[in-house]
């Protein structure tokens, strides 16, 4: 556990990220099985102790510490697993211990409950020091927030034991805590991890934005790049003839439990990418000179993401299907070496085999030249589709990004001028800083004693420079505060892009953005010039 805790510490401490893959690989190739299956599961958030939250550590810190001086201490530190390790108090007269592994430490977390986690936890605290306490909290609550990715910790894994990351992610998502059969093969020269008969995920193919790039449609095919959710689906038969599917998400997550509808559909053995979209009550995406019909916005797929369980009304109203883009296996035969252009003709094949309930293709779009096809993409305003795809004839499919292969097109966003209401101080390196920002638009003329609504909340598009700005303008500009969060003055004006909006229930302004970022601070506009609900809610698509 010392080691672990010294590599968090090193990892918060480095902003580096050549650095931080050099720290992860050279712990994960000194420390021991299965310590280092565990740190991995840590860092990649892959480990779940149900009875500690951080409620649980508050708690714990009420009982023990003057409740003023805790709530000033986080809230300047903006961070419950750094204060709570700083202001525990040291046992006096404690005889020493050995120090604990990490694979002791996930045992006794594993075994806690909600009634034992108080009286247990303490004494776990009293062992460690305070570099340890702190990598205890976040092992336990699983807010890691170190500025590791999954992706980043994968790649650190590889590089350690000189194997491809795409080697690693063949086998990650099928094997459990702590990947004692990857190191086997990764670290000892073992043999690869048997996964015959499991359905396992295969990294997807991805595409590099295009930006002022222009391509021969002669070499390239185009066809609409939909505002879903990037799934594989994949089939696999045992041994004994038993067939089971999985739905795995863009990161490698098994999302099956989440879309049950999918795993009885595939009558044979196959991996299959696609785009997983709803009909829903909604129906966007209304068939057309140029689109394809059938698919509803985001907001009706957002409905269903994220459940554990699934009503039957749920299933009824928004039944799930997937627009299939492409095939790596069919029936044992992989297709990934193949050009896309042969995948295309296997697919478009496979097809009348598939159920139409459940599945269909995304449709070429056909356009004399590049000119026609940005007039194309240019109209196209449906709110489930995001731009374009272009992808080479003969690209095969090929994990990761992949220079000159496929590009992505994306729809100019849509942009508005908001006010900035809340703030909120971010996490991680962020944690001393307000970087979260709720902000809104005038509902009528603000010069007759019109209110602002909020209508987003976005944390990204500002630079480390204006971020600091933005901080200083938060703590001088302060005119309430609930909780975590801190009312501004109404003063600030943001320029935001989003990819379109649409009614939401759960908002007072009735209005949501879909991915909403700041694309400009507007320092020099009157608050009372920025956009009012009517301007937003006429962007709406019927």
């Amino acid at each position: 556990m010392e080691e672990f805790a010294a590599l968090l510490d090193a990892l918060v401490y480095t902003t580096s990220r050549n650095r931080k893959l050099a720290l992860i690989a050279a712990y994960l190739r000194a420390a021991p099985d299965p310590d280092r299956g565990w740190a991995m599961a840590g860092l990649t958030e892959g480990l779940d102790f149900p009875a500690v939250k951080s409620a649980t550590i508050r708690n714990l810190m009420l009982e023990r510490v003057d409740p003023a001086l805790w709530a000033m201490s986080r809230d300047f530190v903006g961070d419950t697993a750094e204060t709570a390790s700083l202001l525990w108090p040291e046992p006096e007269n404690a005889a020493p211990q050995p120090p604990l592994s990490l694979a002791e430490v996930v045992e006794r977390l594993s075994a806690l409950t909600r009634a034992t986690a108080p009286r247990e936890l303490p004494g776990l605290f009293d062992r460690m020091d305070a570099k340890g306490r702190y990598a205890l909290i976040k092992l336990a609550t699983g807010g890691m927030r170190v500025g590791i990715s999954a992706r980043l910790a994968k790649v650190a894994f590889a590089q350690g034991f000189d194997v491809t990351v795409e080697e690693v992610e063949e086998y990650w998502h099928a094997l459990t805590p702590p990947y004692t059969a990857l190191f086997q093969w990764a670290a000892d020269g073992g043999p690869p991890p048997d996964l015959a008969g499991v359905p396992r995920f295969r990294p997807f193919m991805l595409a590099h934005p295009l930006e002022e790039t222009q391509v021969d449609l002669k070499d390239y095919a185009a066809e609409w790049k939909w505002d879903g959710i990037r799934v594989q689906l994949v089939r696999t038969t045992d041994t004994e003839g038993r067939a089971e599917t999985r739905v795995y998400s863009r990161s490698g997550d098994d999302i099956s439990a989440t879309f049950p509808e999918l795993l009885d559909v595939l009558p044979m053995d196959a991996v299959l990418d696609g785009e997983l979209l709803v009909r829903g009550s909604a129906q966007g995406g209304e068939a057309n000179d140029t689109t394809q019909g059938g698919a509803a916005s985001f907001n009706a797929l957002q409905q269903r993401l994220g459940r554990k369980t699934v009503s039957g009304k749920m299933l009824k109203e928004y039944p799930a299907f997937v627009r299939l883009y492409d095939v790596l296996l069919l029936d044992g035969t992989d297709w990934r070496e193949q050009p896309w252009k042969s995948r295309r003709a296997t697919l478009e094949a496979l097809l009348p085999r598939l159920p139409a309930s459940h599945f269909d293709l995304s449709l070429l779009v056909e356009a004399e030249d590049f000119a026609a096809l940005a007039a194309i993409r240019d109209t196209a305003r449906d709110e489930a589709i995001e731009g374009l795809m272009l992808k080479h004839r003969d690209s095969p499919y090929v994990a990761g990004r992949k220079v000159a292969l496929w590009y992505k097109w994306k729809r100019d966003p849509l942009l508005i001028d908001c006010v900035v209401m809340y703030a909120q101080r971010g996490s991680g390196k962020r944690s001393s800083f307000h970087s979260d920002f709720t902000f809104g638009c005038w509902d009528g003329d603000p010069d007759a004693g019109a209110e602002l609504l909020p209508v987003g909340k976005a944390y990204t598009g500002f630079t480390d420079a204006e971020l600091k700005l933005l901080d200083k303008f938060v703590r001088q500009n302060t005119v309430g505060r609930f909780g975590p969060v801190r009312e501004v003055k109404r003063e600030l004006v943001f320029e935001v892009a989003f990819d379109s909006v649409h009614t939401s229930k759960r908002h007072k302004s009735g209005l949501a953005m879909r991915f909403p970022r700041i694309h400009r601070i507007r320092w020099d506009k009157p608050a009372h010039e920025a956009d009012r609900i009517e301007g937003l809610r006429a962007l709406i698509k019927d």
